[in-house]
């Protein structure tokens, strides 16, 4: 992995060595990072300037909340019990990159000069302009650690006994793909989605890469159905009657995934009548550390539900979380 490094790029700080800064955003947008209260990291809207702090590759803030690029938009945010995102790295010069990519984005939340920054642009968004992270000089040469090795697949584990809470209060996971299949159109593929969209012809599928760091440890798998009242980011549509089927699927899913050529499934945890103001454990059993895991949410009679999946309070859909 590159990090952006030139042949006369000072001696890297140890991987353990951690160093705080402030981000300044200049390009199409310019400005000191500041937060919101729940950890969206902005430019403009006069908000005070932020410290973060880099230590392995992964970012915190001065609250103690893991940094992390949020699926599908790769927004990046400071979450509550959040792990931090890998891969983030400074150069000699103080240039902040991720994966060895100094360009991010700023897109604009309002007509007052604020934006949210992110990694890509966002689609549908035409407002997008491009931008570099400088921390002015400050932790300069702080590598990203090398990815994982990877490991060969774990057999599936089965249920146990012990299961987390039904929250995202520890260590949890975000699914890093969220794709839509369709029977009623069986050799579309609808790509990426912000949303999860389950019914009686549709079921969305949700991929899930789960750290090296979880081994031993015990998983579960939840999804989470807050009251709309509760929303404040996100929102759902709901009708019908019946439930979610939820199972684990073979192997992973794809952009180009669609109902003909999706993975079969594994195993059926059954269904859930999934009901507003409600929390659920899917799923326990011991952490498919190291691996990427996808799991399918599908209709049973005539229930319908169309969700934007989003962790800001209060947290909706699917996740797996370390106990």
């Amino acid at each position: 992995m590159a990090f952006g490094l030139g042949a006369s790029a000072a001696a890297l700080l140890p991987r353990t060595y951690q160093c705080c800064f402030g981000i300044t955003a200049s390009g199409g947008a310019s400005g000191t990072l500041g937060q919101l209260s729940d950890g969206q990291n902005r430019i403009g809207g006069g908000y005070g300037a932020a410290t973060y702090c880099i230590s392995n590759g992964a970012i915190t803030d001065s609250n103690g909340r893991g940094c992390i690029l949020t699926p599908p938009t790769t927004q990046f945010q400071c979450d509550t019990g959040a792990t931090a995102q890998t891969g983030f790295s400074i150069d000699s010069s103080g240039q902040l990159s991720y994966n060895g990519n100094q360009q991010f984005y700023a897109c604009p939340v309002n007509d007052y000069g604020e934006y949210n920054v992110y990694t890509t642009p966002v689609p549908g968004q035409t407002k997008c302009v491009e931008i570099a992270l400088s921390t002015g000089g400050k932790c300069s040469s702080a590598p990203a650690p090398p990815p994982p090795k990877s490991s060969a697949p774990a057999p599936t584990p089965s249920s146990t006994g012990s299961k987390c809470p039904a929250d995202i209060n520890g260590n949890y996971q975000f699914p890093h793909l969220i794709v839509p299949v369709d029977s009623s159109q069986p050799s579309k593929a609808f790509g990426t989605s912000y949303f999860g969209e389950i019914s009686s012809t549709v079921c969305s599928t949700f991929n899930f890469d789960i750290p090296q760091s979880y081994s031993g440890a015990t998983c579960s798998l939840v999804f989470l159905f807050p009251e709309q009242s509760q929303l404040v980011t996100s929102s759902f549509t709901l009708s019908g009657s019946g439930g979610i089927d939820f199972s684990k699927l073979s192997g992973p899913v794809s952009q180009s995934t669609s109902w003909s050529n999706c993975p079969a499934k594994e195993s059926d945890y059954g269904t859930v009548n999934a009901q507003p103001g409600n929390s659920y454990v899917v799923w326990s059993g011991a952490c498919p550390a190291g691996q990427t895991v996808a799991y399918e949410l599908c209709g049973t009679g005539s229930f319908s539900l169309n969700y934007f999946q989003d962790y800001n309070p209060s947290p909706i859909g699917l996740y797996m979380r370390e106990c």
